[in-house]
């Protein structure tokens, strides 16, 4: 049975300090999202999340968007494009309007959305999103449609995600010079959290962890929006330099060691258990050129129990850093919720079981849903960032900075703006 007939095409880009990937989704006449296709390749000319190299960086986006137009048998004109670094940070606007007792008019929505618009106080930086969550009328919550409703007074939050402007600049020449046109920049959380949790998730308190290749991004969802961002400067690919080090070997060892025998977890058998260092088509070990590594036997294997030492100890080190994060953003005791950790980090065998351990509360790995076409390759935490990137554009959620002309409305208004701290918010969702 052949697809059905595709209505609109959508392009993505995530550009990872380990990996550059995009996916081409096609939007089906009945609804349905359909991947069409994907490509990815080794980052470059990129680090933390920053471009470091700008001609790198292009032809790193290029080639990757152009293995997934190859996949998908058509090509795009623009992307969306995931960003993950750039200092990003999210904040709750809110703003009332008096409304009288009278019945809500579109007017009085478009009026509150503009005075929402004019209230963000974005302090030098870059808003790349300003997104309604949900209404309240008399300051009561959870109203997704207040037209037709009567209220004394009718608010809405907003959620503001802002970012450093000069590395979103960076990024969108990246991918301009790759002679395509950015349709927006996306924070990764966001993106991550469209493909890994579920409407209830968001409305009733989530924590998303996202384990990038050298950052890691602690989002708290509640409420239906996100109310808090951390960024550590600290990824996957910090752990296998960790591997790296303290066997003396080259890092795409490491990394192999790390993927192939690596847990999180140790178990019993691992002080038996010798793991080769090199692969089957490395250089053999009685070469110069592959010296034994630092505590092998004679057949370069070192004992697994070390390997998983390092490993935990590195994680032992991300999870304080996480855990600082949640209390910081009052996800901690009895209001906290589920863990929820994706990206490519999140593969390593056992890591749940670490994380629930160490963060005393549920956790479960965030992968893509279940999307015709996609790929059992794709299908992992890696990808749920760029999945998500394309349902977050075929949604097209309303951004208020495209709404009315930029004027005051005559309706007055209290605007809390950015002022909010996030704390306050946490107050009335937990």
């Amino acid at each position: 049975m052949g697809l059905p007939r595709i209505a609109k095409v959508f392009g993505a880009v995530n550009v990872g300090s380990f990996r550059i990937s995009a996916m081409i989704m096609g939007l089906s006449e009945t609804g349905e999202m359909i991947v069409l296709g994907s490509g990815n390749r080794a980052a470059q000319g990129i680090k933390r999340g920053y471009v470091t190299d700008m001609a790198a960086a292009t032809y790193a986006i290029r080639d990757a968007v152009e293995r997934a137009e190859k996949n998908a048998g058509t090509s795009v004109q623009s992307v969306w494009v995931g960003c993950a670094g750039a200092g990003l940070s999210s904040r709750v606007a809110k703003v009332e309007i008096d409304i009288g007792g009278r019945r809500i008019e579109e007017d009085d929505i478009e009026h509150l959305l503009v005075a929402a618009r004019d209230s963000i106080q974005p302090d030098g930086r870059m808003v790349l999103h300003a997104q309604p969550a949900h209404y309240t009328l008399d300051g009561a919550h959870g109203v997704a449609n207040p037209r037709g409703l009567h209220a004394e007074r009718l608010g809405v939050d907003i959620h503001v995600m802002l970012a450093d402007g000069a590395p979103v600049r960076n990024l969108i020449e990246a991918v301009q010079n790759a002679h395509l046109d950015v349709e927006a920049v996306v924070a990764a959380p966001i993106a991550a959290g469209y493909a890994c949790l579920s409407p209830e998730e968001r409305e009733l308190g989530t924590a998303l962890v996202e384990i990038g290749g050298e950052v890691t991004n602690v989002a708290l969802y509640a409420g239906g929006m996100l109310l808090g961002l951390t960024a550590i400067p600290f990824g996957s690919s910090d752990i296998t330099d960790a591997v790296a080090g303290t066997f003396g070997i080259r890092r795409f060892q490491a990394q192999r060691l790390k993927s192939r025998y690596g847990s999180a977890i140790a178990s019993p058998s691992d002080y038996k258990d010798m793991v080769p260092v090199n692969g089957p088509n490395d250089t053999g070990a009685d070469d110069a050129a592959a010296p034994l590594a630092r505590g092998a036997d004679e057949q370069n294997r070192v004992p697994r129990a070390e390997l998983v030492s390092v490993i935990t100890e590195q994680l032992s080190r991300l999870t304080d850093e996480i855990n600082r994060a949640l209390k910081a953003m009052g996800f901690s005791g009895a209001k906290g919720g589920q863990v929820v950790v994706t990206g490519g980090g999140a593969e390593l065998a056992g890591l749940a079981e670490f994380l629930q351990s160490a963060l005393g509360r549920p956790v479960r790995i965030g992968k893509p849903p279940a999307l015709r076409g996609l790929g059992e390759a794709n299908a992992t935490p890696s990808f749920a960032t760029l999945a998500g990137l394309c349902l977050y554009a075929a949604d097209d959620p309303i951004d208020i900075r495209s709404i009315g002309p930029k004027t005051t409305p005559t309706t007055r208004y209290t605007g809390l703006g950015l002022v909010n701290r996030v704390a306050r918010a946490m107050k009335e969702y937990f």
